[in-house]
């Protein structure tokens, strides 16, 4: 086999690409990870990871995944950094061409994860890990009976101003419309639970603080006037931008994630899709690495059959 051909390359290099090399590696399965930054992807930002099952005492992000790294890399797998500008199929092949070079392989996964829509404003980007988050399940214990502020109308930011609420009876979400977009029933729990305020037609301006957040500017859509609030932290729901500009083609939910059966395959043959930017209904790093896991297993499966040996 060639040096730039391989039996499985893995499109990202967060949790669930770095888990899939890891268990193709492991199974003999020449493994090539591409990523246009270093390895990790948003859990590189988590300055502490507390629920990750079996990682206790928390760790940040960064340690965490360069433990994925190294054990990818240990047995066997090949980490790059490159800029993907095209993927092809010819001849049972995937060809993928980016700025380092044509790489070709039996199988390929799509990891490449999702983006989360951000506000834009000063002090969103300087407090990121110091009071804004984009994750309550990952970061909401760390503000138990703080004063927080949830931004955004859908489900998402509904949904997780609840589970905040378990946390504090200072919940506070701003939206900048008259009224929720989430379902009726979801906008229903937030407006009928007294531990969580609602700020209608009202937008965050800016997020201040001296080392983490202590307020927050918030201006009201109609009249244009501005207040600062007391607040510790800022968890943003404004949506996500899977990342699927290079494979536009496959099928997608409403949300414009891909869509896949439970072992990760998509209507491509030797084309699988694991993390963030597969269609599904919870996304943690947890369940990034389990879609990983059964990605390369699958693809194990597919490469084995395709050259005559008998799989089990």
């Amino acid at each position: 086999m060639e040096e730039n051909e391989f039996d499985f390359i893995c499109l990202g290099a967060g949790p669930a690409g770095l888990s899939a090399a890891q268990y193709a590696s492991r199974a003999n399965i020449k493994t090539l990870v591409i990523d246009q930054s270093m390895p990790g992807g948003q859990v590189i930002n988590i300055s502490s990871l507390e629920n990750y099952p079996g990682v206790f005492p928390a760790v940040n992000g960064f340690a965490f995944v360069e433990g994925m790294k190294k054990q990818a890399v240990e047995f066997g797998a090949k980490i790059i950094q490159a800029i993907v500008s095209s993927l092809d199929k010819k001849d049972g092949l995937f060809s993928v061409t980016t700025n380092k070079g044509v790489y070709v392989s039996k199988t390929l996964l799509l990891a490449t994860g999702a983006e989360h829509r951000t506000l834009g404003v000063k002090g969103e980007k300087e407090f990121l890990g110091r009071g804004v988050s984009y994750c309550a399940t990952c970061d909401g214990p760390f503000f138990r009976n703080k004063n927080i502020f949830v931004v955004g109308g859908g489900d998402s930011a509904c949904d997780e101003a609840t589970y905040l609420a378990s946390l504090t009876d200072r919940v506070t979400i701003v939206h900048r419309k008259s009224q929720f977009r989430a379902q009726k029933a979801v906008a229903q729990r937030v407006l009928s639970n007294p531990r969580i305020s609602v700020m209608f037609n009202s937008a965050v301006e800016e997020i201040k603080g001296d080392g983490k957040v202590s307020s927050v500017v918030i201006k009201n859509t109609e009249d244009g006037s501005t207040k600062e609030l007391p607040c510790d932290a800022v968890f943003i729901f404004v949506g996500m931008i899977p990342r699927t500009e290079l494979f536009a083609t496959l099928k997608t939910d409403e949300g414009g994630y891909i869509i896949t059966d439970e072992d990760m395959k998509t209507s491509v043959p030797g084309l699988y899709v694991a993390g963030d930017v597969r269609s599904k209904s919870f996304r943690q790093i947890v369940t990034a690495c389990a879609d990983g896991a059964i990605a390369s297993h699958s693809a194990e499966k597919f490469i084995r059959e395709s050259a005559g040996e008998v799989y089990r």
